[in-house]
């Protein structure tokens, strides 16, 4: 058999894109900023709290939207779908994860069996995220599948340049290798 003929043989599954599981605090809604120079953004009431929402996340997570899966990963859980997508311009409800800390997992971070649980070991994925730490980089080397973590800083939320790198690492996932 020559090697274009069985390449035309070849069944190639098809290529899930990567999740971008989405935390809220510190990413979209900021905090710790100088009350006296608040960031560009708008308070939003969310059961009788007062956050502030970045002005520029609604059109960030609507470009990577055209890359990845969205994924609620917040404490807010299903809260999120209901105060998030409209007053992101989002087209609509977003997967969240069910967070619960186990505490038969010592110093891990809270997130991580909901992640391991919702993604599996073989789904690539990005998580954005203001709490990101060492136990977080030992959890995504391990992983089978590609993994990108982005830290936000909390008063800054996410940016331009994340999405740069967001959109960098999620094209590089999708462009095959070549000899």
């Amino acid at each position: 058999m020559l090697a274009d003929e069985s390449l035309k043989s070849l069944h190639l599954a098809p290529v899930e894109r990567p999740l971008l599981l989405v935390d809220v605090d510190g990413v979209i809604s900021l905090f710790g900023f100088d009350p006296s120079r608040p960031p560009e953004g708008r308070f939003e009431l969310v059961d009788g709290i007062a956050h502030l929402i970045s002005a520029t996340a609604g059109e960030h997570l609507r470009t990577l939207l055209d890359r990845f899966d969205l994924v609620w990963c917040t404490g807010w859980e299903e809260k999120a779908n209901e105060y998030l997508p409209p007053a992101l311009g989002l087209p609509g409800s977003l997967p969240h994860l069910a967070l619960h800390r186990n505490v038969g997992r010592s110093h891990a971070h809270w997130k991580l069996d909901a992640i391991d649980r919702y993604a599996g070991p073989r789904r690539p994925l990005a998580w954005i995220d203001d709490a990101l730490g060492a136990e977080c980089e030992a959890w995504a080397s391990r992983r089978a599948a590609p993994t990108l973590l982005v830290g936000t800083v909390s008063s800054v939320g996410i940016t331009g340049e994340h999405v740069g790198e967001l959109i960098g690492w999620a094209d590089q996932l999708a462009t095959p290798l070549r000899p």
